[in-house]
């Protein structure tokens, strides 16, 4: 269970903000893990892959020449040889070269007995079976037996697998991987001025946005999904929605609901449903009415109903407790840039996510009217931050930014 102290329990009932460094904290604490499968390399890109991969072979598991050419041994210097034998890729060569004697060879064929070397096909001339050195030949081109990797070597580490990584397991013999089952995600989107896209408006509403961004979002990362649709502000339809979605989900998103409002059920609601809450309003822009909890092996998230707000915190917090349950404990992956334009704010009590298109190493700030101004995130590649305290960052700064 998640460690609910005194202090968290006074912020989730109306306290002060909690600060990033105990959030992530709070997150990082879970000790739970979904269960792993294993699924063939063809079912495993964007998994999430919790151990290790060890070499089945030595790689190469042989001597093979690293270009198209002549396989011949530096134990004699000739101008000329001749060629006993062709190995191609696959081929098992069929016997030791003797004095004066070469093998022509192609890239990736096992190097014949006898030889430590290839001359490259472009460095030679051949009549029938005999080739003549046209120019000397500096390198060796071999790839020796074992240089890639050794058997037993661990060749992959805890990872969310990449077209890269199916290839390296492939390439030393292993056909499946051990990866966390699929994370399952059920997504509610509470407001009863909500409509879906393709219906009229009427005075006062709008269309649910963060219902198809955030299952979008949880379908990028690897997960399956339930989107539950609207729930209007009645307590016991929020209330009967959210039992169904804890029983079948691992982590339960709700956007909007979760501030001070007169219809802002949501806290109230999932105490209700035996959720121990373990956060409520932390010191995030945009976000600070987040919540978090936790009911058995269903986690919930109660997210602003402002899209950008839910956005953010999809990527900083979501996404690190889908890593974490799925058996990963790493940071996000960050890229170095500097700063394109002077970045002033006036309030400094909270750490601030702001949306930028990070090109040529440059972080261009993107101009927006606060976390309800969706637009801006299709424009923007990166999110950058400042930290609580900081009011300003001038052009030229060397700044760290999150890839979107």
């Amino acid at each position: 269970m998640i460690s609910v102290n005194e202090t968290i329990l006074s912020n989730a009932s109306g306290g002060s903000m909690l600060e990033p460094a105990k959030v992530f904290g709070i997150i990082d604490a879970v000790s739970y893990r979904v269960p792993t499968e294993t699924v063939p390399l063809s079912d495993a890109l964007g998994r999430v892959m919790p151990g290790g991969v060890q070499s089945r072979i030595a790689s190469p598991p042989f001597d093979k020449a690293a270009m198209d050419g002549y396989a011949v041994s530096t134990l004699e210097r000739r101008d000329a040889y001749r060629v006993v034998e062709t190995v191609a890729a696959g081929d098992t060569p069929q016997r030791m070269l003797q004095q004066g004697e070469c093998a022509a060879i192609m890239t990736g064929a096992m190097l014949p007995f006898g030889a430590d070397k290839v001359i490259r096909r472009e460095y030679t001339t051949r009549e029938g079976d005999t080739v003549r050195v046209t120019k000397p030949e500096p390198a060796e081109n071999i790839i020796k037996a074992g240089e890639n990797c050794s058997a037993g070597d661990t060749v992959l580490t805890p990872r969310v697998i990449r077209a890269q990584d199916i290839g390296v397991a492939a390439s030393v013999g292993v056909p499946t991987l051990e990866v966390a089952r699929r994370a399952h995600v059920g997504v509610i989107s509470t407001g009863s001025e909500l409509r879906s896209p393709g219906e009229e408006l009427g005075g006062g509403q709008i269309y649910n946005s963060n219902g198809y961004q955030i299952t979008a979002q949880m379908a990028s990362y690897g997960c399956t999904t339930t989107n539950h649709g609207v729930v209007s502000d009645e307590r016991e339809q929020l209330a009967e929605v959210v039992k169904i979605a804890l029983q079948e989900s691992d982590i339960v998103i709700l956007s909007g609901g979760v501030s001070m409002g007169e219809f802002d059920y949501v806290p109230s609601v999932l105490a209700e449903c035996g959720v121990e809450i373990a956060f409520h309003k932390i010191a995030f822009k945009p976000g600070k009415p987040t919540l978090f909890g936790r009911k058995g092996d269903s986690f919930v998230f109660g997210l602003a109903g402002n899209p950008v707000s839910t956005f953010v915190l999809c990527e900083v917090l979501v996404k690190r407790l889908l890593l974490r349950i799925s058996g990963l404990e790493s940071e996000p992956a960050l890229v170095r840039g500097e700063l394109g334009a002077d970045v002033k704010r006036k309030l400094t009590d909270r750490i601030e996510y702001r949306p930028a298109w990070l090109n040529d190493g440059v972080v261009h700030p993107i101009m927006y009217q606060g976390s309800a101004h969706l637009n801006v995130l299709s424009e923007a590649n990166c999110l950058f931050w400042l930290n609580a305290g900081v009011d300003q960052l001038s052009k030229g700064t060397a700044i760290d930014v999150r890839p979107i």
